[in-house]
């Protein structure tokens, strides 16, 4: 993998770029910090109740991966459109794409929400035969599935805001339903107040109360606030003909593609986890909550980069949309050195945080010692994908990419690790990042020539 092309660092000079760059990505890394922290304290009061809730919490959250991804990537699609179309200042079409958002992720949502409410035994039988968790994990899914939908539109309508630089708003949003959903949580888990210790339930339902939130708060926002998505009436969002919509769709169906089946890896990489114990998933979802705050920058970063791409290649300057990603590149997997460093440096005070036994806690030290050394690698690639690949509408290739890279390295290296060598987790977890590397090669490749670049609202 061949990369001199990230030598230059005299953009660091660049007073214009890096100010652009920062007012969108600063306020995603603080709502995503807000959002990872959160998050952390909603697994440590669950994790007072003992290693089987903290399993059935991270493998009921395994659906809502899933389902989060999907609507990630669903609405990044299409979010491809809406951030060119404001590089030309066409309003209109951006209103219409977010209404075919919301239909589509709304959509799926409600299939989401029916296995989620009716049949949560059946979707936690997938990860785990011990019936305390799933029993655990099953009150939970059934309160937090209603909630689907209204995720599923709040994310349209961030998605749509993130490419028209209006970060903050979702910030706002976002981060108020978060602490409140934290702080009804921990009123409910534990009988605070008025309220009855709930356990798990009353987790769920902060969580489905919060997303809920979320959702007024946005739409409440933008109207306020007099942004261009504030159409005067419902037909606005509505009124896309066909041709426009089977256009739209066959940059985003691929996108949605991608995040499906790489989140079905995924998924199955914490099947593979939980079957080697429960011990072995509590420690993977302890080490996940700390992957969640490492990627805090990252995520500011990589979504600031597609932005700033969409919004150049809209306005025909595809040289500048190129040299945005490697400007990129070159932070991101400067401050994944950092990051991995941090993380190194606070495993001790992460494990005293929660109740696990002494194999419980090797497996902790030892995953985010393993997550710290191959972080840079990530970075590059998420960068890479995000920035590059994803922002560019070279969306089918990506596809194939995350296909080939999960399906064919990733889970046939987590399974021979798991039930053929039967190594520790820390060990399967390893062998899981042989399939980043691999990404890594392929996508530096396709980055240098430039074919991932398409002009989709000038044709």
């Amino acid at each position: 993998m061949n990369l001199s092309f990230l030598r230059d660092r005299s953009f660091l000079r660049d007073r214009s770029f890096l100010k652009e760059m920062l007012v969108i990505a600063v306020p995603i890394s603080f709502q995503q910090l807000i959002n990872a922290s959160l998050n952390m304290i909603d697994v440590i009061m669950v994790g007072q109740l003992g290693e089987a809730s903290i399993a059935a919490l991270g493998l009921s959250n395994q659906l809502f991966f899933v389902f989060i991804l999907l609507m990630f990537g669903t609405t990044s699609g299409m979010a491809i459109f809406t951030a060119q179309f404001w590089g030309k200042q066409e309003i209109e079409p951006i209103r219409k794409v977010l209404g075919m958002s919301i239909a589509v992720t709304s959509l799926i949502a409600l299939l989401f929400t029916i296995a989620a409410v009716f049949f949560p035994h059946i979707v936690l039988g997938f990860y785990t035969n011990d019936t305390e968790v799933i029993d655990i994990g099953s009150q939970y899914l059934r309160i937090v599935g209603f909630s689907y939908i209204p995720v599923a539109i709040a994310t349209s309508y961030i998605a749509v805001l993130r490419s028209i630089q209006l970060v903050r708003l979702t910030v706002v949003a976002t981060v108020s339903a978060l602490v409140f959903k934290t702080i009804l949580g921990y009123m409910l888990i534990f009988g605070i107040w008025i309220f009855p210790p709930l356990g798990v339930r009353g987790a769920a339902i902060g969580t489905a109360s919060g997303w809920t939130l979320e959702l007024i708060l946005l739409i409440g926002l933008v109207y306020s606030q007099r942004t261009p998505l504030a159409a005067k009436t419902l037909r606005t969002f509505i009124s896309f003909d066909m041709p426009f919509f089977t256009r739209v769709l066959r940059t985003a169906l691929p996108a949605m593609a991608n995040e499906l089946f790489w989140s079905l890896g995924i998924t199955t990489y914490n099947a593979i986890y939980a079957h080697i114990g429960t011990d072995s998933i509590a420690a993977i979802n302890i080490n996940a909550t700390m992957e969640e705050l490492g990627f805090v920058v990252f995520m500011g970063l990589g979504n600031a980069c597609a932005v700033m791409v969409g919004n150049r290649i809209g306005a025909g300057k595809k040289d500048e949309a190129y040299e945005t990603v490697r400007r990129v590149i070159i932070l991101s997997v400067s401050a994944a050195w950092i990051v991995g460093a941090i993380v190194v440096l606070s495993r001790d005070a992460v494990v005293s945080l929660y109740d696990l036994s002494p194999n419980g806690i090797l497996n902790v030290r030892m995953l985010m010692l393993m997550m710290a050394c191959t972080l840079w690698i990530r970075m590059f690639n998420f960068s890479t994908f995000i920035g590059a690949l994803r922002a560019g509408g070279d969306t089918r290739f990506a596809l194939v990419m995350e296909i080939c890279s999960i399906w064919l390295i990733g889970v046939p290296a987590a399974y021979f690790a798991a039930f053929v060598l039967r190594l520790p987790v820390y060990y399967v977890y390893l062998f899981v990042i042989l399939e980043e590397i691999a990404k890594a090669f392929v996508s530096a490749w396709r980055f240098r020539s430039r074919k991932w670049i398409h002009d989709l609202v000038n044709e």
